[in-house]
């Protein structure tokens, strides 16, 4: 957790793959075999700002389970969908997705608890990252990577990779509200 936003970690593990990528759908095609479920997914590393942006888009999309209104038909691609705030699912992997080039992905687990009926119900589990962590390690293992000490950031080539304009001097907190009214575009 950082002091501005006491949340704990969101089940996200940054990871330097050992080359950048040549072929996203090998890639893929690994994480895919080792995985979990499909609650597990790959995420472009800068389009990832902060633990709230994480957990707000895990809400949403645990709202959208709950209501039976995913676009997507697997949790996995809804997310992607909803952090790349976008209602299209190819758009959402040519903007979240890994591309050619990329060095550095998320690899996210996503919870699957209960978020209450009323507001102010949920209260966010505080084990979660240790609890997946070995499966997280297995992951970046079978992929070849490393894992990369750092938590998220929000980053100008983050916001511009969503396809969000980023016109003049933002700071931290400024940028994370992009982030975060970017996703809440994917249900508009």
């Amino acid at each position: 957790m950082d002091l501005e936003h006491p949340v704990p970690w969101f089940p996200a593990w940054g990871v330097r793959l050992p080359s950048p990528i040549e072929n996203v759908f090998s890639v893929v095609s690994v994480f895919n075999q080792w995985r979990p479920g499909n609650r597990w997914l790959l995420v472009a590393f800068e389009v990832v700002a902060s633990e709230i942006h994480l957990w707000t888009t895990w809400y949403s999309l645990r709202r959208s389970e709950e209501s039976g209104s995913m676009v997507a038909k697997t949790p996995d691609v809804e997310f992607l969908r909803k952090i790349s705030g976008t209602h299209q699912i190819s758009r959402a992997f040519d903007r979240a997705g890994l591309r050619e080039g990329d060095e550095n992905a998320w690899i996210v687990s996503l919870p699957d608890g209960e978020i209450g009926k009323k507001f102010g119900e949920f209260s966010i589990p505080r084990d979660t990252y240790n609890d997946l962590s070995i499966d997280a390690e297995r992951l970046i293992e079978h992929l070849g990577g490393s894992l990369i000490p750092k938590r998220p950031i929000p980053i100008i080539r983050g916001l511009e990779r969503l396809g969000s304009e980023s016109n003049g001097e933002l700071t931290s907190s400024m940028m994370e509200g992009r982030f975060l009214s970017h996703m809440a575009l994917s249900d508009l």
